[in-house]
């Protein structure tokens, strides 16, 4: 047991970070390990690889990314400013390479080898990219002079067209969501809120005139009878197949079809194996983690802690919230992962990354120190 009179580095942080958030993302790992054990063994058998497969290695990123969790949460703000700005200039870089020289999977450059490991840019990006924006904007609460907004803007408009290219359309509108939940705590004009809800509108409708497989998901949705819409059939079928307390462990039938049922659809395989009160609980720890860091957001007086913190926060919840609603058919179709749930390395340790940066941001921290930290805000730190 740490005392709370012991002065050192772990010490203080056990006693300010936000135990409860923590078990709650740590319970969120533990139903994605009982998951991948149900999930992946049929997708990997299918594939001719040994059954076991995705389940060691949903394992092994486990490791590494309850390493960067802890170790991100430890960070101060002044510190997290310094290495988002880092971590969004290599992310940058790399999904510019993936699109050049990546090797295109399923019609999509977004993967990129780096000694021997294939990583997904775009999922490293996406919390660098919040905080930055969450640095910007408090920087224009605090100094209205600063021309932060067009900063944000010009990075929303640098990010989004590399983002389309690969095409990842699903990170591209999860990306604007945030940015613009931001800017709208920002305080921004009716003028803008108009002038991008036309911008994104014309975006999604260019998009669905111009791109085969956007226009195929959406018509889709729209109307099953126009295409191939058999994993959405699936996947809805199993959650009246599991009941309120599903069918047992290993007695489901998803993961012996689905292609996706250990990513995209890992929500239908703990509804049908497990039942809806499975899914009502990973619904309740996302939301507990979502409202927790938008409340202790709120009460922060500093402006950069609260916008990094409820952006962090509302990027996790989006990202959950989206792939339920895909399994559910509430939304068409997109790739996009269970955080920490999910099989996959690039999703679990980016998130774990922008998972523990909240976990500092809504550290307890003395006033003194919070005063610290606006003082270097101040003095012009672009951390």
């Amino acid at each position: 047991m740490v005392s709370r009179t012991e002065r050192t580095t772990f010490g203080e942080w056990w006693w300010t970070v936000d135990k409860m958030m923590l078990a709650a993302l740590a319970a969120l790992m533990l139903a994605g390990t009982v998951l991948s054990l149900a999930a992946s063994p049929p997708v990997a058998a299918r594939i001719g690889l040994d059954p076991f497969h995705f389940v060691n290695r949903h394992i092994l990123f486990l490791a590494p990314a309850i390493a960067v969790l802890i170790g991100t949460s430890f960070l101060t703000p002044h510190h997290i400013r310094r290495v988002s700005l880092i971590v969004f200039i290599l992310s940058l870089a790399l999904v510019g390479a993936a699109i050049l020289f990546g090797a295109e999977i399923k019609g999509a450059r977004r993967w990129i080898v780096i000694l021997g490991l294939n990583i997904q840019p775009s999922e490293f990006l996406k919390p660098a990219f919040v905080v930055l924006i969450a640095w910007l904007f408090g920087e224009s609460a605090r100094r209205p002079e600063m021309p932060a907004n067009t900063i944000a803007l010009a990075l929303l408009g640098l990010v989004v067209p590399l983002l389309v290219l690969q095409p990842d359309f699903g990170q591209t509108m999860l990306i604007a969501l945030v940015w613009g939940a931001l800017f709208f705590m920002a305080g921004m004009r009716m003028i803008w809120v108009m002038g991008l809800a036309g911008v994104a509108a014309a975006g999604l409708a260019g998009a669905y005139f111009t791109v085969s497989h956007v226009t195929k998901r959406i018509n889709r949705f729209l109307d099953p009878a126009t295409g191939d819409s058999f994993n959405i059939t699936i996947a809805l079928e199993s959650f009246s197949r599991g009941g309120w307390f599903g069918q047992g462990p290993g007695e489901g039938t998803v993961k012996r079809v689905l292609p996706e049922a250990h990513t995209d659809f890992v929500f239908a395989v703990a509804a049908e194996e497990f039942g809806v009160v499975l899914c009502l609980t990973l619904l309740a720890l996302v939301a507990f983690v979502v409202i927790r860091a938008l409340a202790k957001a709120m009460h922060n007086e500093e402006p950069f802690v609260r916008f990094a913190a409820s952006g962090l926060a509302m990027l996790f919840g989006m990202q959950a919230a989206i792939n339920m609603a895909v399994n559910l058919h509430l939304i068409p179709a997109k790739g996009m992962t269970f955080p920490f749930v999910s099989y996959g390395g690039s999703s679990m340790i980016s998130m774990a990354f922008g998972m523990g940066m909240l976990l500092a941001l809504t550290r307890e921290r003395p006033r003194a120190e919070q005063l610290a930290s606006q003082d270097a805000a101040l003095a012009g730190s672009p951390a």
